[in-house]
């Protein structure tokens, strides 16, 4: 049984920018009536017209017509005055990121709406239990985060502080499904879900770039071309302005007692101080504007292929390569040896395990180790990073470089270091958001949920841990903290019981 609030009832909007006139539109759209307010006449009056605007861009791609926009904007009265929400069943605001003024607002809300009426905060970062402390009926207080734009994002997070009552929570959640969003149950803790889960993204692609593993639009086309995200992280923090995404990043880091997993990035921090905050301000890692050359990865010169290969009977994950090589008119040899490894000429090529590949070779003893990164799906990844132990001989890379051209993929080539980009990305962020898990601020749904649904991840972090094994996660996070000797790299206790239970994050029954 739904506890959705009624199409009738009437929501308030507290702020008309960006964020609170997307609100609107989506209440509205689900067909309440709005009231929207701000402090600003002027800006409900932008509001409104960016909205018309938006709805005629609608019209032309022939998504609705001129009578449904119409409908929708009847449905948004501009309130003049705060006192004529107090009708409304559902107040929502979307003003400044900042403590007291959110108190404040709320404290006015709570004098002049009924007991009964919810009242939610956009807020991306503030805890729910602090603005709620400065309230008398801190139990109707919920947080209802949305995505930019609201009207396209389907993330809701529907945020629990210590005092919101299961039932506002359950209305709020319940609601934001009947509004055609995806919605996820979170405790408030620093950064909530999406804002907490994601920091490896941005933090991993940081440290590579620092340690000289690749460029920045070589990282962005590996996590791109082979993780099957829509945004490489440099592109998109400078999408996101890199004032936003640093001062996030440092919110978390301070809100977690200067936990190094959050640690923020000296280079990002000396970006915000240029004032090369991305594509807003012309610069961020990448130029933009007119004239401005667009980034480019680099990627290997062809090499030829070879006639054969030799390989175990199983390479994990990566078993899909077998049958691009085949088709490429490879001869595959098998061997019993169980190592996940393919041998071509005198190299000795295998998937990363965390570990550099020339830790790899010295541990193995074998000096012409080449390893392979992570790919989504090794049956249609379009490139793949390779690195070679300092050991290896000349003629070892170029042999790994023509067996992957020939299966079709470019192939980036990144200085040595523990653990290949997608892979130790893609672990870091499964190990945060095992945390979170473990931690209680979500489940594992909500963990996947929230990640593709308000960071569009090609799959969620957990259920890409499911998919290459738990223990291969635990595997290259131990081998990452090994080698940097950093907290940072910790593995999540969740994850280690997953892997001594031999369970899955998500149950397959």
């Amino acid at each position: 049984m739904s506890n959705a609030l009624e199409s009738s009832a009437v929501i308030g909007v507290i702020g008309a920018g960006t964020m609170g006139a997307g609100v609107a539109q989506v209440a509205a759209a689900a067909g309440h009536p709005v009231m929207l307010y701000d402090t600003s006449h002027s800006a409900i009056d932008k509001g409104l017209s960016n909205m018309r605007k938006g709805l005629d861009r609608q019209i032309a791609r022939g998504r609705m017509d001129a009578g449904q926009r119409d409908r929708l904007l009847a449905k948004i009265q501009p309130a003049k005055q705060i006192e004529q929400v107090a009708d409304a069943r559902l107040v929502i605001e979307a003003i400044v990121e900042d403590l007291a003024t959110k108190q404040s607002l709320f404290r006015q809300l709570e004098s002049l709406c009924g007991n009964q009426t919810i009242l939610a905060s956009n807020t991306s970062s503030l805890s729910i239990t602090a603005i709620g402390a400065a309230l008398a009926r801190p139990q109707n207080l919920v947080g209802m985060h949305f995505f930019n734009p609201a009207p396209v994002m389907k993330l809701v997070e529907v945020i629990s502080g210590i005092a919101t009552r299961p039932e506002v929570a359950a209305c709020i959640f319940d609601t934001a499904s009947a509004w055609g969003k995806r919605p996820v149950h979170a405790r408030s803790s620093p950064g909530f879900i999406v804002n907490r889960v994601a920091r490896p993204f941005y933090a991993e692609a940081l440290r590579m770039l620092e340690e000289g593993m690749a460029d920045c639009a070589t990282l962005d086309a590996i996590l791109r071309d082979a993780g099957g995200f829509r945004m490489g992280p440099f592109e998109l923090m400078d999408l996101i302005g890199h004032d936003v995404n640093y001062a996030v990043t440092c919110s978390v880091f301070d809100a977690f007692y200067h936990d190094p997993r959050f640690l923020p990035s000296l280079r990002q921090e000396e970006l915000v101080a240029a004032g090369r905050l991305g594509r807003k301000s012309g610069q961020g890692f990448f130029a933009y504007g007119e004239g401005a050359e667009p980034p480019t990865p680099r990627d290997e010169a062809p090499r030829p292929a070879p006639e054969s290969i030799l390989t175990s009977a199983d390479l994990g994950p990566a078993q899909p390569l077998l049958e691009r090589w085949r088709l490429a008119g490879i001869t595959i040899e098998r061997t019993e040896d169980g190592d996940e490894c393919i041998h071509v000429g005198t190299a000795r090529i295998t998937m990363s395990d965390g570990r550099s590949a020339t830790r790899r070779a010295a541990d193995d003893s074998h000096d012409d180790t080449i390893l392979f990164d992570l790919a989504l799906d090794y049956a249609d990844a379009r490139r793949i990073a390779l690195c070679a132990a300092d050991q290896a001989s000349p003629a070892a890379l170029p042999q790994a470089i023509g067996l992957f051209q020939a299966a079709g993929m470019s192939v980036s080539v990144v200085d040595d270091g523990p653990g290949l980009p997608l892979l130790r990305s893609v672990c870091m962020l499964a190990n945060e958001a095992a945390d979170a898990v473990l931690q209680r601020v979500c489940d594992p749904a909500a963990a996947d949920t929230a990640m593709c649904s308000g960071v569009n991840y090609p799959l969620g972090p957990l259920a890409w841990a499911d998919r290459i094994g738990p223990a291969r996660v635990l595997q290259v996070i131990e081998h990452l903290q090994q080698a940097y000797g950093l907290d940072r790299y910790r593995p999540s206790l969740l994850l280690r019981r997953k892997v001594e239970s031999g369970q899955l994050f998500h149950r397959s029954d």
